[in-house]
């Protein structure tokens, strides 16, 4: 990433999120802010690159939706961008009030990009750090009014593939003493299996047992799986071809491992098959559980 330039991947991940909040019934996982964070020249843009994309993405259906450009925009999002995203963030949100409910005092979202979670839970008074590169953080803020950011939300500038450390939080208020909640979504796979392992290490060196973390990871097939109308191949394209790619795919026992090491047991693993049960069953439309992304809530022994 440049200087000042926002992640193409977070802006993506926003206009996926506002397209499903806005056209999509029944919601998945319902980000109605989504939409506030970008601006209306910059949904236009995205929504407009997408359509005259159709045949990169699938020649047929360029031919079978010509001229229907909102059945192309909303085959791109549902197949393509929206699967992933939706219902990870469903599922992390899902388990994340389960653990505040069991003792959670703090919530760290690494890689959070344009997250809105702090903004749309404000009533929870709980409080939320958000680590990422400091030009999306700078973006993110520029964004929002001075009266828009809660006093619960600290912006914790990181990079996962450097030497990123506790002392990191601890500079705005993070108590490691406190059980503490963590979310990886989006992330495990632009890092290698070595800078995982160490990120994984130094987030659960020092809070305490009942700790836990939520993350997506691909398995041993992301590399080589096509998916429906080649959508897996055509993910780890896009994030080459963005400059943000792909690094690392995991067998289960593989990540098993990894946890292991650092302390951690695997509570619950969703397959793609258990996710597209629990998040994509009786839709009418294109979304459904992508091929070969799965999703884990491990936790301190």
């Amino acid at each position: 990433m440049k200087k000042n330039e926002s992640s193409v991947t977070s802006l993506i991940t926003a206009f996926s999120r506002a397209y499903h909040s806005m056209y999509d019934t029944p919601h998945i996982f319902n980000d109605y802010i989504a939409k506030n964070l970008l601006t209306q020249e910059e949904f236009i843009d995205i929504r407009e690159n997408l359509i005259n994309s159709i045949e990169l993405f699938n020649q047929d259906i360029a031919e079978k939706l010509k001229n229907k450009p909102d059945e192309i925009l909303k085959w791109i999002t549902q197949i393509q961008l929206s699967p992933t995203p939706l219902s990870r963030a469903a599922y992390c949100e899902q388990v994340l009030k389960n653990e505040i409910a069991l003792g959670v005092q703090q919530y760290v979202i690494l890689g959070a990009g344009f997250d809105s979670f702090c903004l749309r839970n404000q009533e929870l008074h709980l409080e939320v750090f958000e680590v990422d590169h400091p030009a999306t953080q700078e973006n993110k803020k520029s964004r929002l009014a001075n009266d828009e950011i809660p006093d619960t939300l600290h912006f914790v500038p990181g990079d996962f593939t450097k030497d990123f450390t506790i002392q990191s939080l601890v500079k705005e208020g993070f108590h490691p003493e406190h059980k503490t909640f963590f979310s990886l979504l989006g992330v495990s796979y632009y890092l290698t299996k070595q800078e995982n392992a160490n990120l994984i290490s130094t987030l659960f060196s020092k809070v305490p047992q009942g700790s836990s973390i939520v993350f997506d990871y691909g398995d041993e097939h992301l590399f080589e799986e096509k998916g429906k109308f080649n959508r897996v191949q055509n993910m780890v394209k896009m994030a080459s071809a963005s400059g943000e790619q792909m690094k690392s795919s995991f067998t289960y026992e593989e990540m098993e491992k990894m946890l292991e090491q650092s302390g951690l047991l695997i509570y619950e693993h969703l397959s793609p098959e258990t996710i597209q049960q629990q998040f994509f069953s009786n839709r009418s439309d294109y979304l459904s559980a992508f091929e070969t992304i799965h999703y884990i809530h491990a936790v301190k022994k």
